[in-house]
């Protein structure tokens, strides 16, 4: 029987929550991937070689019901669940006075409602297993910025962050909130301009981050992870 850690990553087919999968994998986890682009999360398995102990389900990160499946066939493939990795998100690059409103809904809900629909599908697992939950944030969620609503959001995931571990400390479970500055990722496809001209850490050393967060002894709870790159001053 494989009694292996299990992690379930959203938006695990790229970027950080890609990195992370990675690394989890060579460590011996079994781990599920999720998002909204199959033909990503298939591609980056490939790129892995199809390992036994990697699970590709397809869904939104805002899709309650995705959300639940994919918490339900992970635990019903490995038998149990360890680690929730909350990292599906991203930004309109715009502001609230001259932004496209149209465009916030998914934005909000994909950054806000997701963490909380992950967080309520995995408890009942990870009180069985004592488990770990890592919230991905920003930098933009610790510090004001004009108009900014993508880092509202930010704010937002901070907060549940908190409120998630006074909610489940005495379960035993562990609550990480990682907030990385300046990251070169696919984040920054949408930006107007491209890719800004800036200091930038990678995606693989944000995963190092969150591997390391998860990694700490039975007992210990990292709970906020600021990471910049040097020279990003704010």
């Amino acid at each position: 029987m494989n009694d292996s850690p299990v992690a379930l990553i959203t938006g695990g087919g790229s970027g950080i929550g890609a990195a992370t999968a990675r690394q989890l994998v060579e460590q011996g986890y079994r781990v599920t991937i999720t998002g909204r682009s199959e033909d990503r999360l298939r591609r980056f398995a490939a790129e892995l070689g199809e390992p036994d102990g990697l699970l590709v389900v397809p869904g939104s990160a805002a899709d309650h019901d995705a959300v639940r499946t994919a918490v339900a066939t992970t635990v019903t493939a490995f038998g149990r669940l360890d680690v929730v990795v909350a990292n599906a998100g991203y930004a309109t690059f715009d502001d609230l006075a001259d932004g496209d409103p149209t465009r916030w809904d998914d934005m909000v809900l994909t950054n806000v409602l997701g963490p909380a629909l992950l967080i309520n599908a995995a408890l009942p697992a990870l009180r069985e297993s004592k488990g770990r939950i890592v919230l991905v944030g920003s930098v933009a969620g610790h510090i004001h910025t004009p108009g900014n609503l993508y880092g509202a959001t930010k704010w937002a995931v901070t907060g549940i962050a908190e409120n998630t571990r006074r909610m489940v400390t005495a379960d035993g479970i562990g609550v990480t909130l990682v907030s990385p500055g300046a990251t070169k990722t696919n984040f920054f496809d949408g930006a107007p301009g491209g890719l800004p001209d800036r200091d930038f850490l990678s995606a693989k050393q944000l995963g190092k981050t969150i591997v390391w967060a998860i990694g700490q002894p039975s007992g210990v709870d990292i709970n906020t992870v600021i990471v910049r790159p040097v020279g990003q001053p704010v």
